[in-house]
């Protein structure tokens, strides 16, 4: 989306230095995305404790094994 905005100069500059980034759309994109990403950390955060996870994952990865070498043996001509 194309939006006309009046910026300080210094501080675009400032932000493309502190960023990395190698232009002033760039900078302004990662200058967005920042506290929208930080924002989201705090919501994961919040619900440390809350989540219970009953699934044996232990039993679920030797079944993904399980499958993997299934497809593979396919994939090879085998049954």
């Amino acid at each position: 989306m194309r939006t006309t905005m009046s910026l300080d100069d210094r501080l675009v500059k400032e932000l493309m230095a502190v960023t990395g980034a190698k232009s002033r759309t760039e900078a302004i994109h990662r200058a967005i995305a920042e506290p929208i990403r930080r924002k989201k950390l705090e919501e994961l955060k919040a619900l440390s404790g809350k989540i219970r996870i009953t699934d044996n994952w232990q039993a679920l990865e030797a079944a993904e094994l399980k499958a993997q070498a299934a497809r593979e043996r396919r994939a090879r001509g085998r049954r």
